[in-house]
């Protein structure tokens, strides 16, 4: 017997695919954040990027992290099946207001990008 989804249940299971703002499509990389001291510290994996090709973009609270590859056209890319492989990476967080973007360092090292972002001091309230 056939099973039949309706509609509302098939986009519930999607692959780590999404539409960039760029109209293309890219894939969600893996990533690791941690809060060292008073800095955070992302770690996004994004093999076979080079330090070229990383652009960090910072929208008010959110942080958008892509990383284009280097399209190389094989005579035998559809029968290897390399589609996934060739897209490019979008990250997309929401880190709040309370970091400092503007003294954001990123390093790229052997396919991970390291992002350190300073927190902004408190604000004193004068009671």
């Amino acid at each position: 017997m056939n099973t039949i989804l309706p509609p509302q249940l098939l986009g519930t299971r999607r692959l780590a695919r999404i539409e960039s703002a760029s109209g293309g499509p890219t894939r969600k990389p893996h990533y690791d954040c941690q809060q060292d001291g008073e800095r955070l510290i992302i770690s996004v994996f994004m093999p076979g990027v080079d330090a070229s090709g990383v652009e960090i973009i910072v929208r008010g609270p959110d942080l958008v992290v892509v990383g284009r590859k280097a399209h190389v056209v094989r005579v035998n890319f559809s029968a290897a099946h390399l589609e996934a492989a060739q897209l490019d990476y979008e990250l997309r967080l929401r880190l709040g207001r309370d970091l400092n973007y503007e003294s954001l360092v990123a390093k790229l090292d052997e396919g991970v990008l390291t992002l350190s972002i300073p927190k902004r001091p408190p604000l004193d309230v004068a009671a």
